[in-house]
């Protein structure tokens, strides 16, 4: 907090252009990063070692299997961290809206939660949480010097860079996984500077990762022995590596899932899971860890120290490779729906390196010996990258990524190959542009059922008079208007009414609170500092396109234009908007599965009843029976008749507002 304030109280005296201000929080960012995930590494040894040494040797010299009992204790510390975050998250959702990432004192307990975690022997890794820090530091950081939603949203992914340079000293992959994962969408969007978001990105990188070398070392993850590809005609065999990958990736994704869907009580065959609270599912979750550590002690934790004895050629035989695949992938699973904090980097790297070495010594045992191959840590160290780009989906980043931790030249043509496959069989596999959706959803608040979203249309949403201001109006009767109107942003257009840019509450907030200038605020008119560059939509665009723009940056409304005249306005879509359009066709599909069902019970409950009254009555008893009945279809045709009035009329507003539209568009016209 101080770091920051003091970075707040220079730059506001110093008043440099905005590229400078960008450039001194990359630095900021890289520095609060590197150290944050420094002290984060460090706090998870100090775990390990309180744990697994000291609580361990005073439970082992009186019960060797009371060992069990560690992930359980680790489970219960965690789910104090856990239950306190989740009262910090209700206190924030009942005071404030949400703004990007956590809070300042979520932060880090979040670190605090995953470092608990994997010091118990959760099967999750370091760098997903160290990520995690690095950008909520970078949203943080920009929410204190009252940047941009875009600006932040930059910062976010710097952040990102920044943890994962750290984590696992590769500023090059942090970069790449930045680039290629946490601003993917907003940088094809952002025409104006795209040289100067990537330094921004690169410099918080490379200062994080030199603060981590300082800290922790400069060696590489992992140290190999010396091997080469021995011939140029192994090619085929690494890319049936990398289609095995794929295999284990798509097996890996969907245990998770399916794991989460267990602990949340959605089986069938275990409803009651819904009823248990937080610490139960965390205990069953450190009961599983502790039951495999009597066994396969291997697979618990990280894992880094069974990844290395791999590469090193340690002896692994095939069957016993065979059982740590299996048994990682779903304590996995278990661990992260269970609710201990990690990442699943680490486990992609232990998978794909069980997987490699498996693969590796499986072909050595079938080719004749005339045939010269490479040993199984060069397969290994292939499947490593394969299986996690399979499961992150960022292939260029698990190449950089493997290659900066093994800095050894000698096996990336393979590596490219292998990982190239692996991501070319997924893609066709999974559709992926909706996975990467529903992640832009989830990251942003936004709903994330994108069927509901693609049927309904902007047209039916959409304001048509939204607040605007001319080009040439000044600025303190522009922010008047906004302020008395309480709009978050107001339109700004030019003397033919044509969209010139955006002006926003932040945006004035921004200038107000910035050091006097030069220029007084009563000389300056809004096109001085509205946003030039908007992004728009169409009106007969669908929500789910709509939704997908606005999560680029953060935007809480969205212009609708003539998809033929695209500087001409015809209206205003927001969030509020979209999510109760989105929440009523919810509510619509309930209530006609709900009339289906009736449909389809009703008239053979009444057969029944019929039918049992002629057998055991006479006939002046059956009518009292006929007239329930009667009664009873005149009420479910009556309800059906308001329900179907209803959607009809619903129908024909929005078929009118449609005419509305069309018919204001050929006025303007």
């Amino acid at each position: 907090m101080s770091l920051s304030r003091l970075l707040v109280t220079v730059l506001n005296r110093l008043q440099p252009s905005a590229e400078t201000v960008m450039l001194v929080s990359a630095i900021a960012v890289g520095l609060i990063s590197g150290t944050g995930v420094t002290l984060f590494r460090k706090l998870i040894l100090f775990t390990q070692e309180l744990y697994w040494h000291k609580i361990a040797v005073v439970i082992s010299n009186h019960w060797h299997w009371a060992i069990v009992f560690i992930p359980m204790i680790g489970a219960l510390v965690v789910s104090l961290v856990r239950f306190r975050l989740d009262k910090l998250d209700q206190a924030e959702a009942k005071t404030s809206s949400r703004e990007l990432g956590l809070s300042y004192s979520q932060v880090p307990l979040k670190t605090v939660a995953a470092a608990l975690s994997l010091g118990a022997g959760a099967s999750l890794g370091p760098e997903g949480p160290s990520v995690e820090l690095g950008s909520n530091i970078g949203s943080l950081l920009g929410q204190m010097l009252q940047f941009s939603s875009e600006r932040i949203r930059l910062l976010i992914g710097a952040g990102g860079a920044a943890g994962l340079a750290a984590g696992f000293n590769a500023p090059i992959a942090g970069v790449f996984f930045a680039l290629e994962v946490l601003l993917r969408d907003s940088y094809r969007t952002d025409k104006s500077s795209p040289n100067s978001d990537v330094s921004v990105v690169v410099i918080a990188s490379v200062i994080s990762a030199l603060v981590s070398q300082i800290s922790l070392g400069e060696r590489p993850a992992f140290s190999l022995p010396v091997y080469e590809v021995r011939s140029y005609w192994e090619l085929p065999l690494y890319l049936g590596l990398g289609v095995l990958a794929s295999v284990v990736a798509l097996m890996f994704t969907r245990a998770i899932k399916q794991a989460k869907k267990f602990f949340a009580g959605e089986w069938e065959i275990a409803p009651f899971m819904q009823k248990l609270s937080m610490p139960i599912k965390l205990l069953i979750g450190g009961l599983c860890v502790g039951l495999i550590a009597l066994t396969f002690p291997e697979v618990i934790g990280i894992g880094y120290e069974t990844v290395e004895s791999i590469l090193q050629d340690t002896p692994f035989t095939i069957p016993l490779l065979a059982i740590l695949l299996v048994v990682k992938l779903l304590l996995t699973a278990i661990s992260s729906a269970s609710g201990f904090v990690g990442g699943i980097f680490a486990p992609s790297i232990f998978l794909g390196a069980v997987l490699g070495s498996l693969y590796g010594q499986a072909i050595a045992s079938f080719l004749p010996a005339s045939i010269p191959i490479a040993a199984s840590p060069a397969y290994a160290l292939v499947g490593m990258a394969a299986v996690l780009a399979g499961t992150v989906r960022a292939p260029l980043t698990s190449v950089l990524l493997l290659f900066e931790m093994t800095r050894d030249y000698r096996i990336v043509l393979p590596l490219m190959a292998a990982v190239g496959l692996c991501a070319w069989v997924l893609d066709h596999q999974i559709d992926s542009s909706k996975s990467a959706d529903r992640m832009i959803m989830q990251w942003s608040g936004l709903p994330a059922d994108i069927e509901v979203l693609e049927k309904i249309k902007i047209a039916e949403v959409m304001t048509l008079n939204p607040a605007s201001v001319k080009y040439s109006m000044p600025l303190m009767q522009a922010a008047q208007f906004i302020t008395s109107g309480y709009h978050h942003s107001a339109l700004v257009l030019d003397e033919i009414n044509h969209l010139q840019g955006i002006l926003t509450t932040q945006d004035l907030k921004r200038l107000l609170s910035a050091p006097a200038t030069d220029r007084p605020l009563e000389d300056m008119t809004v096109q001085n500092i509205c946003t030039s560059e908007v992004i728009c939509t169409f009106a007969d665009e669908s929500l789910a396109e709509a939704l997908k723009r606005m999560a680029t940056r953060d935007l809480r409304q969205m212009p609708v234009v003539d998809r033929h005249q695209p500087k001409r306005v015809i209206g205003m879509v927001d969030r509020l908007a979209i999510t109760t359009a989105y929440n009523t066709a919810l509510t619509k599909r309930a209530i006609t599965a709900r009339i289906t069902a009736t449909k389809s019970t009703v008239p053979i409950a009444n057969n029944t009843y019929t039918a049992i009254t002629n057998g055991s009555s006479n006939g002046s008893s059956n009518i009292p029976s006929n007239s329930a009945n009667d009664k009873s279809n005149d009420k479910d045709n009556n309800l059906n008749n308001s329900l179907s009035n209803t959607l009809d009329s619903n129908s024909t507003n929005n078929l009118n507002r449609e005419s509305d539209i069309h018919s204001s568009e050929a006025i303007s016209s």
